[in-house]
């Protein structure tokens, strides 16, 4: 088998392997069969890989740790997966992982946890030029933290990607995380009870990507200059907390069929670019404006066309989030139904709501409703709610909305006269949203910082 060394006895070994009695510790070094020393091992070993590199797919069969000095570099050849782990409670980490194959079909990914390999621990690696980041097909329990996860960049979206996908596996935890390149940061479908929590994504398609996935929690995530920052589908019972998203490209938040959920505390922030954060049309520049990706132009796009976007989605709390300087602070439409919305600021949009409806919607809920940065109101009582009731839109608005062609009469005496009735006369008003207890100042929100 070449060099091994049985260094350490099983007290040495770390606590979550001290049950394997036998357990050592075994040094490979470049040049020799990494998966000869992984047959080698016993259950509990730790597989220490010296600096260097080892080429072709391994795979992990039994419960074990793989810790890489610093240096220490798998590549898959383009082959595959870099690593499969079929086996429960093991653990990776320190280690660079790179250059999986390139089939979709197959799955092909720097580290893939099958069903069978439960409680795996991903932690600390680098992993680079792979199709998948780490692909969790199943793996109940495992946790995914403190990696550096770069997918494939330059090429067409559709032929990357995830960062981490997951399939049908509870109680996971990815955690930590930096993102870069490829389609999606985090892609979770059918699936339940699991944690995404402070993680960071730049440059990719949606930061986290939500289907079917239920009883789960979104927290303290920052995106930063994607094409949607969280995009919510078809998925009940979430806490989406503190999370942020800064100049993503079409969205900030997008819920489609998402119900029951709690979304609090998160800031979504568009608005005019500075030089160091100047764009192009996929994602963030460096510090000279260009991304590493060859042939894309500069754009100076001043961030998301909606904060929010609700489509048929009932039954969720929105309250105490941050949503500012988007084409549109709330696109609200499709049936959605049963939704408080009360406690929310919405600064400096350029349409605050968009609600193509006849219903009357009341934003306010225990006599609170939302702040509103272009409410002119009073608050003669100094109880910090305003005297009057605010309507973010009137019948122009409708008329534009379905009739761009219209915005050639804006400005024209007929369209004031209209405008000025409404506000005269509130019984005009053909339905849509009206916040009755508007607050006078914005609230105070725990969303994470985007830098």
């Amino acid at each position: 088998m070449g060099p091994l060394l049985r260094m350490f006895p099983a007290a040495l070994i770390a606590a979550g392997l001290t049950g394997f009695a036998d357990a050592e510790t075994l040094t490979a070094a470049p040049g020799e069969p990494l998966q000869a020393v992984l047959d080698g091992a016993r259950a509990g070993d730790v597989i220490e890989l010296a600096p260097g590199e080892y080429h072709g797919s391994i795979r992990i069969d039994r419960p074990l740790e793989l810790v890489g000095s610093r240096g220490a570099v798998l590549d898959g050849d383009g082959s595959g997966n870099v690593i499969t782990v079929s086996a429960p409670d093991v653990t990776i980490r320190g280690v660079t992982i790179r250059a999986s194959g390139r089939d979709l079909q197959a799955m092909n990914s720097g580290i893939f946890l099958q069903k069978t390999a439960e409680r795996a621990k991903i932690e600390d690696n680098r992993l680079v030029e792979n199709l998948f980041g780490v692909y969790v097909h199943g793996a109940r329990g495992s946790r995914v933290v403190r990696n550096e996860i770069e997918g494939l960049s330059g090429g067409r979206l559709s032929e990357a990607g995830n960062g981490v996908s997951l399939w049908n596996a509870p109680d996971v935890t990815i955690a930590s995380n930096i993102f870069r390149y490829g389609r999606d940061g985090i892609f979770s479908i059918s699936s339940s009870k699991d944690r995404f929590v402070d993680n960071r994504f730049e440059q990719v398609r949606f930061a986290i990507h939500y289907m079917y996935t239920n009883d789960s929690e979104i927290s303290g995530n920052v995106s930063i200059g994607n094409h949607v920052g969280y995009a919510i589908m078809y998925s009940s019972r979430l806490a989406i907390r503190g999370n942020s998203s800064d100049h993503d490209r079409d969205y900030g938040f997008l819920f489609n069929y998402a119900n029951y959920a709690q979304i609090e505390d998160n800031r979504v922030t568009g608005g005019p670019l500075g030089p160091m954060t100047r764009r192009t049309e996929d994602g963030p520049a460096d510090e000279r404006g260009m991304l590493p990706q060859a042939n894309r132009e500069n754009t100076l796009k001043s961030g998301p066309e909606k904060c929010v976007f609700i489509y048929n989605t009932n039954h969720n709390k929105f309250r105490n989030n941050w949503f500012e300087r988007c084409a549109i602070g709330v696109h609200f439409t499709a049936g959605s139904e049963g939704n408080e919305i009360t406690g929310n600021a919405f600064v400096g949009n350029a349409n605050q709501v968009k609600y193509v409806g006849t219903r009357h919607l009341d934003w306010s809920a225990g006599g609170r409703g939302n702040y509103w940065s272009d409410n002119p109101a009073f608050d003669l009582n100094g109880d910090g709610i305003a005297d009057t009731a605010y309507r973010p839109n009137d019948l122009i608005d409708r008329v534009l909305w379905t009739a761009p062609a219209a915005k050639v009469l804006i400005n024209s005496p007929a369209v004031q006269v209209i405008r000025w009735a409404q506000a005269q006369f509130p019984a005009l008003l053909p339905g849509g949203v009206v916040d009755s207890h508007p607050l006078v100042s914005p609230p105070q929100i725990q969303a994470k910082e985007t830098r």
